[in-house]
């Protein structure tokens, strides 16, 4: 639990809300002179760090329970193969990292490749390693739709890790719950 609690932090835009109400409460109390505010203002900013933050170790605990699941159901898939029969299937692909988005909000997107295609890898909480562009991963996942109801088919990933650091990255992992 300690090891997952390191990897627990809050993205930048609860920082940016965090920042905005407490600019809010402290323009009103200082404009009011109504110290009273502060009975309820600073209990409602801690819970817009802290639920946040509670919420990304529910699912990162959940996740980490999945992983030995996946390893063991998961198909070994090239990029080429995923397809829309493929929904709700479990792989595991290997690739290259060829770009990193959204890491800032604690939901990052992967566009992984291979020597037969490219697809997306969507991970719903931080990974237990720092991924970089470059890297050689590993992936275990679920095929679903880029979108809710439609879409071409991406990976929800579950798990993923360095198999190879790339040239210019420092991926170092982030010690993983034994």
């Amino acid at each position: 639990m300690q090891l997952l609690l390191r990897q627990i932090r809050p993205s930048i835009v609860h920082f940016f809300v965090f920042a905005f109400f407490a600019v809010l409460i402290a323009i009103y109390v200082i404009t009011s002179g109504d110290f009273h505010m502060l009975i309820w203002g600073i209990p409602t900013l801690l819970c817009l760090l802290i639920f946040p933050m509670i919420l990304a170790y529910l699912s990162q605990s959940q996740y980490a329970g999945l992983i030995p699941e996946y390893e063991k159901e998961a198909k070994s898939v090239n990029i080429r193969e995923i397809n829309p029969s493929m929904f709700s299937k479990r792989i595991r692909i290997e690739g290259l990292v060829e770009e990193v988005r959204f890491r800032s909000l604690n939901r990052p997107h992967y566009i992984i490749g291979d020597r037969t295609g490219v697809t997306i890898v969507k991970m719903f909480t931080n990974p237990r390693f720092d991924i970089n562009k470059g890297d050689v991963v590993e992936v275990y996942g679920q095929v679903m739709k880029r979108y809710i109801f439609y879409g071409d088919p991406i990976v929800n990933g579950v798990d993923i890790r360095v198999t190879r650091s790339g040239e210019k990255s420092s991926s170092s992992p982030v010690k993983a719950k034994k």
